[in-house]
């Protein structure tokens, strides 16, 4: 026979577990709203970008954003050598040097020269400098991936690249050779390696 006391206990019960019920149920939907909106900011952001454009007129370069705003003015950089702006960009400066940019225009590192405009991308990787030292950036998202602290360097082939710490610089006319006597390689991390095995080509 089940009592009064009894019915209200187990009514109590049952709606005490329906409130805990209720309420995960409440935070699993507010989960799932924040992580939506969190996706789409995401989604924005990486469809965030910028166009550089050229007055063929006055020979100047600047940014606009896709709604056409001038973002970075006409004339600032001399040359803008990344067309679509998403987080980095390399420009030129007035007197010359060639420079990473970020979207606040804050200068990343300066681009290792190579005839005249910055250096190539290969391998993924380009190089770059700092104090006169040579290091490596990640192409894709513009980071330092080895730090600058070669003298020479040769650029990214398949993995590897050839560097030197203690280098001498011989000119030839316009063109210059470098010359060391403890050229080593290292790997994307900038790990020393063994030397990689080269076919008869002399490529790896």
């Amino acid at each position: 026979m089940i009592t009064i006391a009894q019915t209200y206990f187990f009514s109590f019960n049952n709606k005490h577990h329906f409130m805990i019920r209720q309420q995960a149920a409440n935070m699993i939907i507010l989960l799932l709203l924040f992580s939506g909106i969190t996706s789409y900011g995401q989604a924005i952001q990486k469809n965030d970008y910028l166009v550089s454009f050229y007055d063929t007129i006055k020979d100047e370069y600047g940014y606009k954003n896709k709604k056409g705003d001038i973002i970075i003015p006409l004339g600032k950089y001399s040359r803008c050598f990344t067309h679509i702006f998403k987080t980095y960009a390399i420009v030129a400066k007035p007197n010359g040097a060639f420079i990473a940019i970020d979207r606040q225009e804050n200068i990343l590192y300066e681009i290792f020269p190579f005839e005249n405009g910055p250096d190539y991308i290969s391998d993924g990787f380009f190089r770059i400098v700092e104090n006169n030292k040579i290091g490596f950036a990640d192409a894709k998202t513009g980071k330092i991936a080895v730090k600058p602290q070669f003298e020479c360097a040769w650029p990214f082939e398949k993995g590897f690249a050839k560097v030197s710490v203690n280098c001498n610089i011989q000119s030839h006319g316009e063109h210059t050779t470098w010359l060391s006597n403890n050229w080593f390689y290292i790997d994307k991390t900038g790990k020393k390696v063994a030397k990689p095995k080269t076919k008869k080509n002399g490529s790896f």
